[in-house]
């Protein structure tokens, strides 16, 4: 079983939902995100989500638009990122790892280098936006093959046909994209998110989180009554913005804090 599913499990055991954080790696400073990785798992994220930066982020607002690109400006690529989780495994050996990004850093860096490394590094689920399940099977068996989660996006606009391909290729969770739209919008709709579910879990054997337009804990509580994750990205990288250097991780444990504290009350 994989760090990812035994997550899961635990907490369907325990009757609690996943909490789970985005952060993109090497903002807002270049050698915080291993320091904001721990803090988050410490106060209570049940898996992390590390994106990747990249120059054309399609599905991305502006907030982590930006993010990504100061990102780069930093030197940030994919070798750092891998790094990143290095430094995060030296602490920290239960909560799973998902890198989120794009097809190009992960073929420029070599799609099987990609696979060896990240494993050794401690990678657990890798989500690659623009890698329709239909066009990367051979992708993700060779993920599955190294212990690696292939986990896939969902969408309101997702066909039956869709749902059944990522149910059958799909490892770890599903990501559900709450709206028609980038990161960031402020124009969830819990009634369409609820509606939603039912027809995904008819296709998906796997929990299923909801991210995209989830700003604070209100909402992520909202939504975790109608899924099995909530997934936030965007309130947390506007949060750490116009943090120093010295409290960026304090900031991102207090945040997420009080999310686990809504989910579980």
């Amino acid at each position: 079983m994989s760090r990812i599913a035994a997550t899961f499990a635990a907490l369907q055991a325990k009757g609690r939902k996943a909490l789970i954080p985005y952060v993109t790696a090497g903002d807002p400073f270049a050698d915080a995100t291993p320091g904001i990785m721990l803090a988050m798992a410490r106060a209570g994220a049940d898996v992390i989500e590390l994106g990747v930066p990249f120059s054309d982020p399609m599905a991305d607002g502006p907030v982590i638009q930006k993010a990504g690109e100061r990102a780069l400006a930093r030197g940030i690529g994919m070798p750092q990122v891998l790094d990143f989780v290095r430094v995060f495994r030296r602490s920290n050996e239960n909560t799973p790892v998902v890198l989120m990004g794009y097809a190009n850093p992960v073929e420029r860096y070599g799609a099987d280098r990609f696979v060896t490394v990240a494993r050794a590094a401690g990678v657990d689920g890798v989500l690659i936006v623009d890698y329709p399940p239909e066009e990367c099977e051979e992708f993700a068996a060779k993920l599955q093959a190294s212990g690696l989660d292939p986990i896939f996006l969902l969408a309101p606009t997702s066909t039956e046909a869709r749902m059944r391909h990522v149910g059958r290729i799909a490892r770890g969770y599903v990501y559900y994209v709450s709206l028609k739209g980038v990161t960031g919008a402020g124009h969830l709709d819990i009634d369409a998110v609820a509606a939603m579910l039912p027809r995904i879990k008819a296709h998906v054997k796997l929990p299923v989180g909801v991210g995209f337009g989830i700003r604070d804990a209100a909402t992520a509580r909202a939504v975790a009554q109608v899924s099995d994750a909530v997934v936030i990205g965007t309130a947390i990288i506007q949060l750490l913005e116009n943090c120093s250097r010295d409290n960026v991780a304090a900031v991102a444990g207090e945040f997420i804090a009080g999310v686990r504290s809504a989910l579980d009350s």
